[in-house]
């Protein structure tokens, strides 16, 4: 029977990032699943073209973290001043919606104005949706915020937290919508970002030089943890641990440690993402654009070659799916290409590379319940030496940057 210190379970940037901060001569072992580490945060390259996952951009609000993940990146970093839009009807308008509502037709602009004006706020809101038109109205949250949200997380806005999207939907004020309408002086919490020209593997590579990788052991997962006794019984044995840090999504977490709990309120789409490369250069100068349209498969389209400068455009393309939804690839691919036409981001160019991935779980659904209930048992979890980090084994939604402060924080309070 093996002994460690320190088990982490998952090798993806909450994993690894605790692994760093314990530092390469500490007693840990690193459990990981797939054949590689890093998560969602992986790279896919390809006939000349580079893609990730799905779009990892990092913003850096704290610069401890910034030099943490920075330090050690060989690839050339590419400081972006992002470009994005929403495909609307036959136009393109700016991002966010609701401060850019002078870019819609007359008629919907005075609409927007006068259900913003006239909103009917409330001192406490039943949910997400209720809280959009207590906050916006109901022409702003029907007209391009609720359609988007509801294609992202494939469900209901009813269904979620008032805050389930927490700092990161904006909070806005009818004066300082107004205000924003003259000066169009509008700014966001990920203006900027920076990418590696290699992809976002690059930010895996750079925190893994403070891991020492011989504590990794790939293809190997979970079965069950004893929390009492401290013992977790993996794929190839036993090991008893001092301490459990779990990445893994919280669900299944509880699942094997025979946790009781409601499955009910624990819900979350999936994501397939399509990423296509094509033999021109794109029309755009977008780096992504949002697509709350119902006609069209997907929610949102990104453009790497509008970041990386290349001749030939490069996509990542992302539907939002229930996680039991069943699909056809094939007909989402060519959904997708039909889609792309409609919008006219492809027009005679031809698909010349693809690849597809599914994220599953890729978003929760935060309610009221879920909320309690996982601070419950991390809380529990915590008195037993487990301890739950990062998006999914926080049951949460956050940053990559979240994530890795999450794991900073846990090696500091176990120490």
């Amino acid at each position: 029977m093996m002994k460690v210190k320190y088990l982490i379970v998952g090798a993806g940037v909450s994993g690894i990032s605790s692994a760093a901060f314990l530092g390469k001569d500490e007693d840990y072992l690193i459990l990981e699943k797939s054949p590689s580490v890093g998560g969602y945060c992986k790279t896919i390259k390809k006939d000349g073209f580079t893609w990730d996952y799905s779009g990892h951009f990092f913003h850096f609000n704290n610069d401890v973290i910034k030099d943490f993940v920075l330090k050690n990146i060989d690839s050339e970093l590419l400081k972006i001043k992002k470009k994005t839009g929403i495909c609307y009807q036959e136009d393109i308008i700016s991002f966010p919606f609701q401060s850019n509502i002078d870019e819609l037709p007359k008629k919907e602009f005075i609409e927007c104005l006068y259900d913003l004006y006239f909103k009917e706020e409330k001192e406490t809101y039943s949910d997400f949706l209720d809280w959009l038109y207590g906050s916006l109205g109901k022409s702003i949250t029907n007209k391009f915020i609720k359609p988007y949200n509801e294609k992202l997380y494939a469900c209901e806005l009813s269904e979620l937290d008032v805050n389930a999207m927490g700092r990161f939907f904006p909070k806005t004020t009818f004066e300082g919508i107004l205000s924003g309408l003259k000066h169009k002086n509008f700014e966001s919490y990920n203006d900027n970002f920076i990418y590696p020209k290699g992809g976002a593997i690059e930010y895996i590579y750079s925190i893994m030089d403070y891991v020492d990788e011989s504590k990794i052991k790939l293809n190997s997962s979970v079965k069950s943890i004893d929390i009492k006794n401290k013992i977790a019984l993996t794929d190839f044995g036993e090991i008893v641990y001092e301490h459990i840090i779990s990445t893994i999504p919280f669900k299944t977490l509880l699942n094997i440690t025979n946790t009781p709990y409601n499955k009910e309120i624990y819900n979350n789409n999936k994501v397939l993402v399509f990423n296509l490369g094509f033999d021109k250069k794109s029309l755009l100068d977008y780096h992504w654009l949002y697509v709350p349209s119902e006609k069209i498969n997907f929610y949102r389209v990104g453009f790497y070659s509008n970041i990386l400068e290349e001749d030939r455009m490069s996509l990542y393309v992302e539907i939002g799916l229930k996680s039991d939804q069943p699909f056809e690839v094939m007909e989402e691919k060519e959904k997708v290409l039909n889609g792309l036409k409609e919008l006219g981001i492809i027009t005679n160019h031809n698909l010349v590379s693809s690849t597809e991935i599914v994220m599953n779980p890729a978003y929760v659904h935060i309610n009221k319940d879920s909320i309690i209930d996982v601070d419950n048992k991390i809380k529990y979890f915590k008195s037993k030496n487990l301890y739950s980090i990062g998006r999914y084994g926080e049951w949460t939604y956050c940053s990559i940057e979240d994530n890795i402060i999450s794991a900073k924080n846990i090696i500091d309070d176990i120490r």
